[in-house]
């Protein structure tokens, strides 16, 4: 059965996903690039934004991870970018003309708009009808394979509290932020239902995966 996944989702040490005042210099908050500093060390990192090099190693491992068998991603507006209200801008995203995704995309939204077609497969399709709808559409649009939730913080929040993600991992860097988004807030102490099923570390990040407990 197709799943839900959660992959590379940086936190800091003190437990934020994203730093405050997200805008078009800080697409991730004040501070937040530094928890991705990890990802562009790796081979697999470096790859997605059309570099050569990087590293091989536990970090790669877990990058490829993250790509392995996903047919279709969702995530909310406040990732797909900084626009507010209705769709008065021809935004597109953060990452050019030809996304890393190469598969459909869907976007949480309030504001109903046309799709969006971008070079190299990205279709980027904006769901009004809520969390639920936006995983069907994505399941149905993956052909079997899994789903990657792409974030931001408040999305996984919605899809944890409804106990819908079936797989999360979530890199743990040595970055201390002080403010901003913190990923396990408002879920009444953490993620129910939910076991750590992998802890392994390297000198850039601490790799947890976890799994929704079967009942």
């Amino acid at each position: 059965m197709a799943k839900l996944r959660v992959h590379n989702f940086a936190v800091s040490l003190d437990g934020y996903a994203a730093g405050p005042d997200q805008s078009l210099d800080d697409p991730l908050g004040v501070g937040g690039t530094a928890l991705h500093d990890w990802v562009f060390e790796t081979r697999s990192g470096r790859r997605m934004i059309g570099a050569d090099g990087g590293d091989l190693g536990l970090d790669d491992e877990f990058m490829a991870r993250g790509v392995a068998g996903i047919g279709a991603t969702i995530m909310g507006r406040n990732m797909f970018g900084p626009v507010r209200g209705a769709w008065d801008d021809p935004w597109t995203g953060w990452w050019g003309d030809e996304p890393p995704f190469h598969h459909p995309v869907f976007v949480i939204t309030h504001h109903a708009r046309a799709s969006v077609t971008m070079q190299g497969g990205t279709v980027f399709h904006f769901v009004t009808a809520g969390i639920e709808a936006a995983l069907e559409r994505a399941l149905e649009a993956a052909n079997g394979d899994d789903v990657r939730l792409g974030g931001g913080v408040a999305t996984i929040q919605q899809y944890l509290r409804a106990g819908l993600i079936d797989e999360m991992h979530v890199a743990i860097v040595p970055v201390v932020l002080g403010r901003g988004e913190r990923l396990f807030d408002h879920l009444d102490g953490g993620p129910d239902g939910y076991e750590c099923v992998e802890f392994v570390g390297s000198p850039r990040a601490a790799h947890v995966r976890l799994a929704r407990m079967r009942r």
